[in-house]
């Protein structure tokens, strides 16, 4: 094994992320896919499945924060939640700080579960023994299509769409996901580095607008994510969730009384504010048969008010 650990997933544009192993914890083959975990002085312990980064100690705060809060916050009463990936358990960790009922992981191989509980506890600090996780081993568009489920926010952890990954960032994977959320759902994505990845961003857009009324993405920065903005995919019915005032997100995060790095009502806000450069991918997508696309922006009070029955409890 060399020294040196050169990603591979961004080789067609001509850029690579280059990270030095400081120390080998595991090299092994699971399934389909090659996984690596090693130590880097910066970033501390790195997950990598397929020579690419998936999480790493030093930095995954900024994405798991970000792709659990936003959504649990924006819908206000989420009790009944799916995760889609995520077997390393940073976005379960996030996601069991909320007030919530039931958390079902679905994650296709059981060996990154293990592994991550091995050497990278930290990202999961338990909560695979928490009593409300139903951990099931299986293919995430499979169980979205097939299960009688229902939740209020499903949150998707994948990998990028490449190899096994690609049949998470397709029109059926979405229609499924639409298919169990319940009505006034949230689903927030894994979708990329839009500049170095505009093609497969904009892809992932025009797939999930045929099933969202509501299409979007908020932006946080993970610095093992290189390319610049990390984009973190949004779709909804209900075009007021994305777009609370800040003193609405602040009023129901302040009795959660949680300690973050990354997220807080005002990055929450904020991170729904889109260069034009990425709005433009996004305004490229077409809306559901029948759809319209709802303009960026916050929305006025009766707007808000008609997409919630006319009147809304700001307290929720």
């Amino acid at each position: 094994m060399t020294r040196w650990f050169d990603e591979a997933l961004h080789d067609d544009a001509g850029l690579a992320l280059r990270l030095r192993r400081d120390g080998s914890l595991h090299e092994s083959r699971s399934g389909a896919q090659q996984i690596e975990i090693f130590e880097n002085r910066l970033l501390g312990r790195v997950l990598t499945l397929d020579g690419i980064v998936q999480t790493t100690e030093r930095d995954e705060f900024a994405y798991h924060e970000m792709l659990v809060h936003v959504p649990m916050m924006a819908h206000g009463r989420a009790r009944d939640i799916a995760i889609i990936g995520g077997g390393d358990g940073g976005t379960l960790r996030e996601v069991m700080r909320h007030r919530v009922r039931s958390v079902t992981l679905v994650e296709v191989d059981p060996a990154v579960v293990d592994l991550c509980k091995r050497f990278l506890p930290a990202l999961s600090e338990g909560a695979f023994g928490d009593e409300r996780l139903d951990l099931v081993i299986g293919d995430g568009a499979g169980f979205v299509a097939e299960t009688d489920r229902r939740f209020d926010v499903v949150i998707v952890d994948s990998t990028d769409p490449v190899g096994p990954g690609r049949a998470l960032f397709t029109d059926a994977f979405y229609r499924g996901c639409r298919r169990v959320l319940k009505s006034g759902g949230v689903l927030a994505t894994q979708a990329g580095v839009a500049f170095v990845q505009g093609e497969d961003f904009a892809a992932h857009a025009r797939a999930m607008a045929h099933s969202f009324a509501d299409v979007s993405c908020y932006l946080t920065v993970v610095p093992s994510y290189i390319g610049g903005h990390m984009a973190l995919g949004w779709g909804s019915d209900d075009a007021a969730l994305r777009k609370w005032p800040l003193e609405t997100i602040a009023r129901r995060w302040a009795p959660l009384e949680l300690e973050t790095r990354y997220y807080t009502p005002e990055v929450h806000v904020a991170s729904f504010a889109l260069p034009p450069f990425i709005g433009d991918m996004i305004a490229g997508s077409d809306p559901p048969p029948g759809g319209k696309r709802p303009a960026p922006g916050l929305v006025d009070e009766e707007s808000r008010n008609n997409a919630h029955g006319g009147k809304h409890d700001d307290g929720r």
